[in-house]
């Protein structure tokens, strides 16, 4: 059983093993504060006591709008979609510092928010921040799930826009939040911009 990353190392990404649920609360130190990356929700809505937040920006992995969702924006009927981390290129987001006291808590709220079907991949990426790298912990998507939908038209994004509403409301408000925090954030997605262009 491998134990959590610490939270500074000087390991690359490809070293740090992916996370459940259950080792990671098992053994995670009761002093030791946990970071985790936010790319897109957890920027504007993280549901966690934050202690420390910096913008930083990850090697190896970009936000995609290309992971279907039939609960929380869209339904079985009418598919919406939510932002993924996938393989390849660089994306820039938020790492946040979330007290040793609340691990825990934090934890099954996060794997209940974001894992309820199970379908992200928990990784450990290392994040620059001005005090040193950290490991934090995100939510990666492999393109073999049957959850990536590869590429979508122009019109098939309209349509989405357009129709797709779930339990948290509809794909089109969360792509919105999601390029108004980043800009107030300083980030600047070019690619999600263009995309909401289609709604």
């Amino acid at each position: 059983m491998k134990f959590p990353a610490p939270p500074h190392s000087d390991r690359p990404d490809q070293s740090l093993s992916a996370p459940t649920k259950e080792a990671l609360l098992a053994h995670w130190p009761h002093s030791q504060d946990l970071w985790i990356f936010g790319y897109a929700s957890l920027i504007w809505r993280p549901e966690f006591e934050v202690l420390e937040s910096h913008i930083t920006k990850v090697p190896g992995w970009h936000r995609a709008l290309k992971m279907w969702s039939r609960v929380n924006r869209g339904t079985p009927e009418c598919p919406g979609l939510v932002f993924a981390l996938l393989s390849g290129g660089s994306c820039q987001g938020m790492v946040f510092r979330t007290p040793a006291n609340q691990v825990k808590k934090t934890v099954e709220n996060l794997w209940f928010r974001e894992m309820p079907n199970k379908v992200y991949t928990p990784r450990w990426l290392q994040c620059p921040t001005p005090n040193g790298p950290v490991n934090a912990l995100a939510f990666t998507l492999p393109r073999s799930s049957p959850s990536f939908t590869g590429m979508l038209s122009p019109a098939q994004y309209q349509h989405i826009f357009q129709n797709a509403k779930g339990r948290y409301g509809s794909t089109l408000d969360y792509a919105q939040e999601t390029l108004n925090s980043l800009k107030q954030n300083g980030i600047h997605d070019k690619s999600l911009a263009a995309l909401l262009n289609h709604a």
